[in-house]
């Protein structure tokens, strides 16, 4: 018996001894593992990588940006589906274990057993926490040293934050494929859907997918995805999270994922949305923008936008079809599956053409196969879709060979061959088409508000998809005749009026230093002698504004071109009057503006306000003071009023009169296409030298259009391709439809403005005989002239600024051919 209890004794003090180093051990291995453990305390400060969205002015989405497309959600947002879905598919446990599932570990633990010495990866037993301690603050390696941090930090996180803050991390982080991390930006992303939308069977699809996401993709894996799904569903069943009909409604339920792109998400507004990157990432960094989190609201207007897009395609393809076919994109072999070759061709994914391959041809019809879409997964989609193009189809393309040489074509082989690649539009319902081509011109247009110099709508070129330069604000160009109105507004603002004459007849200028004479023409070569500054304007007078230019000095021309924007420093040579300095078409709208909305300052932007991730104003655009914004409540306080300090460019009384001399553009000089619109317009053409880009702004009293089409690598336009046969009618049709449902607005009169009709031919006061009498703007002090005082005649003093003289009204007319010019 003594030997019994003497060898238990042995065992117990064995035991013992053993126990004591286990612990020891134990408690030496825990603090050799805890002495570098990562800050954990630095999770309740976390601010992941959000990415920033950008909206358009109605809210509705324009763009997004990120690295990592993630939306932050609290957790008080997440839906419980949601919430059962991923316990469920991670951690069944979650909710009653401190940080670690030792049921799991030994799971896991005896499997490694029985995997030792395969190459097998071992099984993982990691709770959420866990998962959160890693994804935070560990890396992915794959070690028992890794895992006993992971443990310990585990443990740590329980014990410091809440279920539902460890919850609200993981949602947030994990990463969930197509670069989507965390639900929110998932649900988007796979669905189209916030996560209050989601079904059972897809909240289970987003749970399933933190295991692998690339071995779970919807399309190259489509069965594995499904299968994991549905264990996901069963998973929420036994849990009780929902019942067995759901489960097996949710089952049967097809896999439905429509991947959402990253680049602009409404049509048309590619340009706007690079351009509005471009200044967030000048304003804020990289790093802000991608990963900020900013909420940006634009200035952009949809409709606009679309209808802008729309008006500007039409002026390309309208013009360049006038000169006909040059030839298909490719050419491919239609033997054997024709789809899969022209899938390979590469199509502009922002036009709304579609490219096809002519696989018959006769003279009357060609047939032609669409080029069929590719499925999301990347292969050819199986289906192949037929067309017709009739004779009318081609019939803009001409003839390029025989006796009918650049005459419309009366057959379909004149112009189409098997094997051509070509862009087709849907021309008539019954699936014929009609064959386009992408133009070789290019241009720009830009809608603005007046008031406040917000963009409204920018196309910046035929084909973002084509050429990202953006032509509204990048390209440099020469304005032309459309710079003409701030000549003749620092004219008005020194002591001239509508009426002032100016000599429009030959002018020859000694430009000093080996230069030669310059002699500036007009357009069509003709001279009308003395002339109305409104003449002038209304048909773009070269020699009368070079003349007007040498009277009230360059240097006054280069203070008005810099306080309206246009140019920072404007040489002082005459012929920069006529708008040979280059410029943008931004530039020129906002100048434009002010001269709408009485001479004030207004800076372009595309941007109304951005706010932080936390909601916070960060910038605004609208500086205005509120005065009686911030009261409570009402309590018989006068309304509240908006004070603005912006600075006076130009005298109101000024933009009147050139405003009014602008709708006369409209109404009686080289832009009366515009009095289609049916409202007041005024405006300005422009075209330049050779020819080479044509230029059109028009404004109302709400908004201000402007237009220029020209090759990228400025050339030849043609004959009598001005701004007011090209960009003109751009922006007619702009206006017109932008306008349809809005009343006439007249422009407004400024206070102290007096109209007085003259006859519009002198400009002097209109008597009972005249022939034809217009209202004029006369400013205080003013007056029609009694006489002919006419600038750059004789040695008098005709104007203000000095070189007039007397001019009889029967003096007579000098007329000389021209050479061209800037017009």
């Amino acid at each position: 018996m003594k030997l019994v209890f003497r060898f238990l004794g042995f065992l117990f003090a064995a035991g013992t001894i053993l126990f004591v180093v286990g612990v020891a051990a134990t408690a030496g291995l825990l603090w050799h593992y805890s002495k570098d453990l990562p800050d954990y305390s630095q999770l309740q400060d976390y601010e992941p990588p959000v990415m920033t969205r950008v909206h358009a002015a109605d809210g509705s989405l324009l763009a997004e940006y990120a690295r990592e497309r993630r939306l932050y959600l609290p957790i008080q947002a997440v839906p419980k589906l949601v919430i059962n879905a991923f316990v469920s598919a991670e951690d069944k446990n979650f909710y009653e274990h401190g940080g670690l599932d030792f049921g799991g570990i030994a799971r896991a633990g005896l499997l490694y057993v029985q995997n030792m010495g395969s190459s097998r990866r071992p099984q993982g037993a990691s709770t959420i926490t866990q998962q959160v301690a890693k994804n935070f603050l560990l890396t992915n390696e794959v070690s028992f040293t890794r895992k006993i941090k992971e443990a310990l930090l585990a443990l740590k996180i329980e014990r410091t934050y809440s279920k539902d803050k460890i919850l609200e991390l993981y949602l947030n982080e994990i990463y969930l494929g197509f670069s989507a991390y965390g639900i929110a930006a998932a649900s988007l992303l796979y669905f189209d859907k916030s996560v209050h939308e989601l079904t059972i069977a897809e909240a289970a699809y987003l749970a399933a997918l933190p295991k692998a996401p690339s071995l779970l993709n919807p399309f190259r894996a489509r069965e594995r995805a499904i299968e994991r799904r549905n264990y996901v569903i069963d998973r929420m069943r036994e849990d009780g999270k929902i019942t067995a009909a759901d489960a097996e409604k949710a089952k049967k339920s097809p896999l439905d994922v429509t991947v959402r792109g990253t680049g602009a998400h409404i049509f048309a507004a590619e340009y706007f949305a690079e351009e509005v990157r471009r200044e967030i990432n000048e304003r804020y960094g990289e790093k802000k923008l991608y990963e900020g989190g900013l909420s940006v609201r634009t200035t952009l207007d949809p409709k606009l936008q679309q209808l802008a897009r729309q008006v500007l395609v039409n002026g390309f393809v309208n013009f360049d079809e006038k000169d006909g076919y040059r030839g298909p994109v490719s050419k491919i072999d239609i033997g054997g599956d024709w789809g899969v070759k022209l899938a390979d061709v590469r199509a502009l994914n922002d036009v709304q053409w579609k490219l096809a391959v002519v696989l018959e041809v006769n003279d009357q019809t060609a047939r032609i196969g669409i080029q069929p879409p590719r499925e999301p997964g990347g292969g050819v989609s199986k289906a192949r879709d037929i067309g017709l193009i009739s004779v009318d189809g081609v019939k803009w393309a001409k003839a390029k060979e025989g006796p009918q040489r650049g005459k419309a074509i009366t057959k379909v082989t004149q112009v189409l061959n098997p094997g051509d690649v070509i862009y087709v539009e849907p021309a008539k319902p019954d699936g014929t088409f009609r064959m386009r081509q992408v133009p070789e011109v290019s241009g720009a247009i830009v809608a603005m508000d007046p008031n406040t110099g917000r963009v409204l709508a920018m196309v910046g070129g035929f084909s973002f998809d084509q050429s990202q330069f953006n032509r509204a604000t990048q390209a440099l160009r020469q304005p032309g005749s459309s710079f003409k109105p701030f000549v003749y507004a620092a004219a008005l603002d020194n002591g001239y009026t509508p009426s002032t004459q100016v000599l429009d007849a030959p002018l020859e200028i000694d430009q000093g230093a080996g230069q030669g004479v310059w002699a500036p023409q007009n357009y069509e070569g003709k001279f009308y002698g003395p002339s109305t500054l409104r003449f002038g304007i209304e048909h773009s007078r070269n020699v009368m504004t070079v003349r007007l230019a040498q009277d009230i000095g360059m240097p006054m021309v280069a203070e008005y071109a810099k306080r309206f924007g246009i140019y920072d420093d404007l040489p002082p040579y005459l012929s920069f009057a006529l708008g040979a300095g280059e410029t943008t078409l931004l530039r020129m709208v906002s100048g434009y503006a002010m001269l709408d909305n009485g001479g004030r300052r207004v800076k372009p932007t595309l941007v109304d306000r951005i706010q932080d991730r936390y909601g916070h104003t960060v910038y605004k655009h609208d500086e205005r003071e509120c005065r009686g914004c911030d009261a409570d409540k009402w309590a018989n306080q006068p309304e509240p009023s908006l004070v603005d300090r912006r600075e006076q460019v130009l005298d109101p009384m000024t933009a009147y009169q050139m405003t009014s001399m602008m709708e006369g553009v409209v109404q009686r000089g080289t832009a009366t296409i515009l009095r289609e619109v049916g409202k007041p317009v005024a405006g300005k053409t422009g075209t330049t030298n050779d020819e080479k880009d044509a230029w059109f702004i028009g404004y109302t009293p709400d908004i201000v259009v402007g237009v220029y089409m020209g090759y990228d690598k400025p050339r030849h336009l043609g004959r009598g391709a001005t701004g007011g046969h090209l960009a003109a009618p751009i922006v007619k049709d702009f206006l017109k439809t932008a306008l349809a449902d809005k009343p006439s607005m007249p422009f407004r009169v400024p206070a102290g403005i007096k109209l007085i009709r003259v006859d519009a031919k002198t400009g002097m006061r209109a008597g009972p005989e005249t022939a034809k009498a217009i209202l004029e703007a006369f400013k205080p002090g003013t007056a029609p002239p009694d006489n002919y005082s006419v600038v750059g005649y004789g040695d008098g003093t005709g104007a203000p600024g000095g070189g007039g003289g007397y001019i009889p009204p029967d003096a007579d007319r000098a007329v000389r051919s021209g050479t061209g010019g800037l017009y």
